[in-house]
C-alpha cells in the first residue's frame, strides 16, 4: 500500500529544502549550450537526498537514479533558460530572485526549474519511506531544451540507450495533467536579387521588395491552417528578417526570413514545407523554402546535429501513464484533475513524437510565467508536484505495469 498521507507530509516538511535548492538553480545563469553549473548544482542535490547512482552523460545531461526495478520510469525537466531580455522590465534582479510565503521569482522559476526542484525530492520521498514497486527511476535535467526542445532525449535514447516505460514532463502545467501538443518546424524563406547602386535601383533587383508579397501571403496561410478538436489549429508567425547588401547606399542582394510554425495534429512537415512553396508570391519570386538544422555544441563540447522538426504528439487519455497520474492526483489531494494541453512545445516532441514513448506531464508553475520578466512560481504548487512525482512509480508497478 502507498502511504499517500506520509507523503503529503514529508513533502511538506521539504517545503524550506526544496525553495532553497530552486532559489540556488535560479542564481546560477544557464542558458542553452551554458548549463554547466547548474547541471553540477543539481547532481550534488540528488546526491545528497541519498541517489542510488548519479551521473552527468557526455552530452552534459544529468541523470539520477533510484532502484533497480524492472520497470524504467523517467521524469525529466530542462534545466536551461532564456536569457533574461530587458533588464529594466524586472522588479527583481532575474538571478538573485526574490521569495516571500507564496512565490519565488527569478529567470527558470516556472520554466522550468521549479519542475527540477520537485522532482529531486519526490525521489526523496521515495528513499526516506520506501515506496514499493518493482521500478527503476530515472530523474533526467536535461540541456538544450530551450534551444532545440528533445535533441537531449535523441541523445539519451540514441546514444544512452535509455528507453523508459513512460516519461513524465515536469514543464509547468499549473499542477494539472497535460497529454500533448502541438509540434513545431523552424523554416527558412530565401529570396535573390541583384545589387546596384542605390541611386540607380532600377539597374538591379531588390530581394527585400520580393520579399514584401511573401510576408503578405504567410499571414493569410496562418488564418487557414487546419483545426483539430483537441490541439486546436496549426500556426505560422515570422519571426526574423535578415537581408545581404554591399552597402547602405546599394539594393539588396537577398532577404531572408524565419518562419515559426506551430503543426497540429494532422499536420505534416512535408505538407507544412508545400504549402509555403506554393505561395504565389514565393513562386515569382523563386525563394527557397527550407528547413533549419541545429548544430551548436553543448556544454560538454559535444555536436548532435538534427533537423529543426519537432512532431505534435498526443497520448490518449485512457494511456496507463494518463490514468498513473490521475489515480495519484485523486488519492493525493482528494480532488480530480484537468486534463489538457500546452500551448508551447516541450521535450515530448523527441519523447514521444519520434520515438513513441509515452509522455504525460505535471508541473508546477504556470505556462504564461515562460521567458517573461519577473517570472516566478508558487511554493504550494512545488510541494504538490514533488509529492504527485513520489507515487507515481509506486502507483504505475503496483497497478498497470505490465
Amino acid at each position: 500500500m502507498i502511504p499517500f498521507e506520509k507523503v503529503l507530509s514529508k513533502a511538506e516538511e521539504y517545503r524550506p529544502k526544496i525553495s532553497r535548492f530552486l532559489r540556488d538553480m535560479i542564481a546560477l545563469p544557464s542558458e542553452s549550450c551554458g548549463e554547466k553549473e547548474v547541471i553540477c548544482r543539481i547532481k550534488a542535490e540528488m546526491e545528497a537526498c541519498g541517489y542510488d547512482r548519479v551521473e552527468i552523460d557526455p552530452m552534459g545531461n544529468v541523470l539520477g537514479f533510484i532502484g533497480t526495478g524492472k520497470h524504467l520510469v523517467a521524469l525529466d525537466a530542462h534545466i536551461d533558460t532564456v536569457g533574461i531580455g530587458d533588464r529594466s522590465l524586472w522588479q527583481y534582479d532575474p538571478y538573485e530572485g526574490y521569495e516571500d510565503d507564496e512565490i519565488i521569482v527569478g529567470r527558470g522559476a516556472s520554466d522550468q526549474e521549479g519542475g527540477m526542484a520537485s522532482m529531486v525530492y519526490g525521489g526523496k520521498i521515495i528513499k526516506d519511506l520506501g515506496l514499493p514497486g518493482d521500478f527503476t527511476l530515472m530523474v533526467v535535467g536535461s540541456v538544450q531544451e530551450e534551444d532545440c526542445d528533445g535533441l537531449c532525449w535523441q541523445y539519451i535514447i540514441n546514444e544512452g540507450g535509455y528507453r523508459p516505460e513512460f516519461v513524465v514532463l515536469t514543464e509547468p502545467t499549473s499542477c494539472n495533467i497535460y497529454r500533448g501538443h502541438r509540434g513545431r518546424m523552424e523554416i527558412r524563406v530565401s529570396a535573390k536579387g541583384l545589387s546596384c547602386h542605390g541611386s540607380a535601383p532600377e539597374r538591379g533587383d531588390n530581394a527585400i521588395y520580393k520579399m514584401a508579397p511573401i510576408l503578405q501571403e504567410l499571414r493569410a496561410l496562418h488564418e487557414n491552417l487546419h483545426y483539430d478538436p483537441f490541439l486546436g489549429k496549426g500556426s505560422l508567425t515570422v519571426s526574423e528578417i535578415f537581408f545581404s547588401s554591399p552597402s547602405r547606399c546599394a539594393v539588396a542582394d537577398g532577404c531572408s526570413i524565419s518562419v515559426d510554425r506551430r503543426l497540429t495534429h494532422g499536420e505534416t512537415w512535408e505538407k507544412a514545407l508545400q504549402e509555403i512553396r506554393n505561395l504565389p508570391a514565393v513562386k515569382a519570386a523563386g525563394a527557397e523554402v527550407s528547413m533549419y538544422t541545429y548544430d551548436r555544441p553543448s556544454w560538454t563540447g559535444l555536436v548532435y546535429p538534427t533537423e529543426c522538426f519537432f512532431p505534435t504528439w498526443v497520448l490518449e487519455e485512457d494511456h496507463a501513464a494518463c490514468r498513473t497520474l490521475v489515480e495519484g492526483y485523486r488519492e493525493l489531494f482528494r480532488s480530480e484533475p484537468l486534463v489538457d494541453k500546452w500551448t508551447f512545445s516541450t521535450n515530448g516532441v523527441s519523447i514521444m513524437g519520434r520515438f513513441g514513448i509515452p509522455c504525460v506531464g505535471f508541473g508546477p508553475g504556470h505556462e504564461d510565467q515562460a521567458h517573461a520578466p519577473n517570472e516566478r512560481t508558487w511554493k504550494d504548487e512545488l510541494v504538490k508536484a514533488a509529492a504527485l512525482y513520489a507515487v507515481v512509480p509506486s502507483i504505475y508497478t503496483e497497478k498497470h505495469a505490465r
